[in-house]
This record gives structure tokens, sequence and C-alpha cells, in this order.
């Protein structure tokens, strides 16, 4: 059977979907000057490719299935699945109608698909509702698929047969990046785990299935396999909370140092999941970044949306931590919860300067279909455009903050922590104190220039797209 994987490249701004957000994606435009920059280097900069359909394609063709993949022609073939998401599902679907009028079947597979469904039925033969694999492996063995089809969560994710790479479009060029940004122009994406143990409103990664993890060894025959075929690769786990079981992590590390892995990795986690002797062990593996969620500077705000406050000093530690062991460090920040306030959003923003993360990634909050979220918040949607649950585009009514001030306030934010001279400085070390001490009086003044008026010239709204 020739069968076509689609993972379609985003119509508008920059889309970055699959295990993002859940799987339910993200799209960032550039709706200020300052966000325009930062839109027009993560499209360039951070192409990663989907874990899924490397999965899906790996199923196919271990049964002897023809595997063509697309990211954005229409290839004919006996069946289509497509990669679903909120924020391009319109791109998507005008996609399957058009395979499905040459006389393919399509189906869609993914968060968005699973959770709402009516959004792809007039335009699909068949939606995998849950993790897609088992639902595919029916698919393989023949079994023809219709309407909304229900996928088991597979209990063992080590049973897995490794992602294939070199049949969705990957080649041999997403190696190591030894430079002044975080990783290279994409990656290979590595689950070590699936769903989260934590239990924040807010957050789609957990409502697609339960948290489980593959074992030490599959993970690092999966990592053998990658290094075997790329040189030098770079590898993005793709866990939202990577370091939860400490053991297994550590066992990771060694693993990868007894094999003589030569790769380098980032990974995503909470702050609390780290330490310094971890730390120190998995730089030795080749951990290159970590990714980590504040969210929000008050306690409060975090108790209220189900997210367990981790203290100030142990994140400034960890941090410092990662500044003497050549680890880069990426925080993300949510604006705009319902208890937020001008003055305890721009606290959140003063604290990721204070944090002295290497980047930092500002988001609105949104509340998402079938989180606990929307279900709370339901009534202040007003938003009826799924797209525009992207992250950056205000969808609620908040309390106190009108929509223009939530959208400036974002805006502000990236402002605030890229326009200082600290922020250059972190991207190369600057031992010397003399040095440091001169960027901190410089950051002072930039950031008395950082009044309403002064950052408004530099987030006000303008009329362009990345």
């Amino acid at each position: 059977m020739r069968t076509v994987l689609a993972d379609l490249r985003g119509m508008d701004g920059f889309v970055n979907k699959d295990t993002v957000v859940g799987g339910y994606g993200s799209r960032m435009r550039g709706f200020s000057k300052v966000t325009r920059l930062a839109c027009l280097l993560k499209k360039n900069l951070n192409d990663v490719p989907s874990v899924t359909m490397a999965y899906l394609a790996a199923i196919l063709d271990a049964a002897g299935h023809d595997v063509q993949f697309t990211r954005e022609a229409v290839l004919d073939g006996d069946v289509a699945i497509v990669l679903s998401s909120l924020v391009d599902h319109r791109n998507e679907t005008r996609w399957a109608d058009t395979a499905r009028a040459r006389g393919t079947r399509v189906g869609f597979v993914g968060l968005a698909a699973s959770k709402l469904p009516h959004l792809f039925a007039g335009h699909a033969d068949f939606i995998v509702s849950g993790e897609p694999e088992e639902a595919v492996m029916r698919l393989a063995r023949g079994h023809r698929l219709e309407g909304l089809c229900p996928s088991a969560e597979l209990p063992d994710l080590s049973a897995l047969p490794f992602p294939r790479w070199d049949l969705v479009g990957v080649t041999g060029d997403r190696q190591a990046f030894r430079g002044v940004f975080t990783r290279p122009i994409g990656g290979f994406p590595v689950m070590a785990s699936r769903s989260c143990p934590e239990f924040c409103t807010y957050c789609p990664h957990r409502i697609l299935a339960r948290y489980r993890g593959r074992s030490v060894e599959n993970i690092a025959d999966e990592l053998a396999a990658i290094c075997d075929r790329y040189e030098n690769p770079f590898v993005i786990f793709r866990d939202p909370l990577f370091t939860q079981e400490r053991d297994r992590v550590l066992a990771l590390c060694d693993e990868i140092r007894t094999r003589r892995l030569d790769l380098e990795f980032e990974c995503e986690t909470r702050l609390d999941r780290l330490d310094e002797a971890l730390l120190h062990k998995m730089r030795l593996a080749g951990l290159q970044t970590i990714e980590f969620g504040v969210e929000s500077v008050s306690p409060d705000t975090l108790k209220k949306v189900g997210r367990r406050p981790i203290p100030e000093a142990h994140q400034h530690a960890v941090i410092e931590a990662c500044g003497r062991l050549g680890i880069r460090t990426i925080g993300f920040y949510v604006l705009g919860f319902n208890t937020d306030t001008w003055e305890s959003i721009a606290a959140t923003v003063d604290y990721s300067i204070s944090l002295g993360s290497t980047l930092a990634q500002f988001k609105l909050l949104t509340p998402y279909p079938a989180t606990p979220l929307f279900k709370q918040m339901e009534k202040q949607v007003f938003e009826k455009d799924w797209e525009k649950f992207d992250g950056f585009t205000v969808t609620f009514q908040h309390p106190t903050l009108s929509a223009g001030e939530l959208q400036f306030l974002l805006a502000a934010a990236y402002a605030r922590f890229y326009f200082r001279p600290s922020f250059f400085a972190n991207l190369w070390p600057v031992e010397k104190r003399w040095l440091r001490g001169l960027i901190a009086r410089l950051d002072e003044k930039v950031a008395g220039l950082h009044s309403r008026q002064e950052i408004a010239k530099m987030s006000r709204a303008v009329e362009v797209e990345c």
C-alpha cells in the first residue's frame, strides 16, 4: 500500500507543532518590531522534524508499505495520514480535501484531531483518537480505518520501533552546534517518556495519555542508532519533564558515556528536578541546553492553576550552576493569568531578567480545549477561531486587563528581556569582574529607559508578518 505521511508547513507566521503544546502547536506572528525579529529567528533556526511521523513511518515500512513524506505537495497514494494541529487546521483540511479529490483516503492523527474531531470530520475518511501508533499498526496489517478510530495507549513504549528519520525527509546535517545560539538548525527529537505527571490546569501535555517512560537501554539503543547513521547529532529530548526520574537519567548518562556516543542534547524539565550533581553528570554526557518553566513569579498565582511553586533560591542556584558548567538555559513564562495585574506581569518580567537564563520565551495564557483551565474559564473565552489559540493571541476576557494591554505587555516583555547589555553578555562568557560590573551599570541605565513610553516605541503593533 502506498502511504503518504503529511507534516505540513504552516502557512502564516512560524508554526511549530507535533509535541509543542502537547500537540496543539503554536504559531508566532510578528505583531511588533521585537516579536517580528523573534519570529524570523524562530522560523529560520527552529526547524524540528516530527517524531510522530517518524514513528509512523517506521511502523508502516516494517509492514512492507511504500512510505512517502511531504511538507507541502499533494502526493498520490492509497492512504494519507495528516498530522493535525489547532493553529493551522484550515491549511491541513484544505490539503486533505485536495488529496481526497484525487482518490486518496485521508486520515488525521494528533491531539487536535483527538480532542476537536469536528474540525476535521468533513475532510477525512478516518480520525485517529489517542496516541496514533496502535491504530496505525492495525492499518499496516490491512485493517480499514473508518470514522472516529480510538487508538489504545501502548503500555510499553520500549516495544515501538525506532523513528525512521530517513523516511521523513531528514538529512545528516542536524549536528551539534557550538556557537552563539542554543541549538543547531533542527535536531533529532527523542521521547524518553510521554505525557506529564504534574497537574498544571493550563497545560495540554497530560490530556491525551498517562505518563510512562521507556527503559534506559531502549533509549540508549535509539541514541546509538542515530549516532551510527548521523555524525555528531544534536538530540532534542521532547519529554515535558525529562528529569522526573533522577536515577533513570543518571543511568542514561552513564550509558551514553559507556557506549561513547558522540552527541549533544537539550531537554526540558522543572528546576526542582535538578541539582548540581545531576547537572554535572548530564553535562559530561553531552547536555548543552535546558528549557524550564517558571511561568509566574507569584507562588499564589501558580497554586491557583495547579502548578507547584519552586523556591526562588533554588531556581537561582540551578541557573548559576548551569552557568558554571557551560549549560545554556531557556526560561518559559506565561503572562495574563486571571490574578495578573500590570504590576505582577512587570514583576515576572523583572524576575526573568534577574534569574539570568540565556534566553526567555513569553506567551499569553491560553485556555486550551480539553484542559481543566478551559472548563474553568469557558465563560470568559470570546475567541471562536481555534487557530488563534496560539499562545500569542488574546482569546479570553481578562478580569482587569484589556486585550490591547495584554498584547502590549507581551511585546514589552520581549523588548525588556532582549534589549539590554547583559543579554548579549550572557551569550559569551564574561570572566572579568570589572567588565561584568560595567555591564550591570549599563543594564541599570537601560532599565531606566524602559518606562511605558520607551517600551512602547519598541513594542507597538506594526503591520507586518514574518
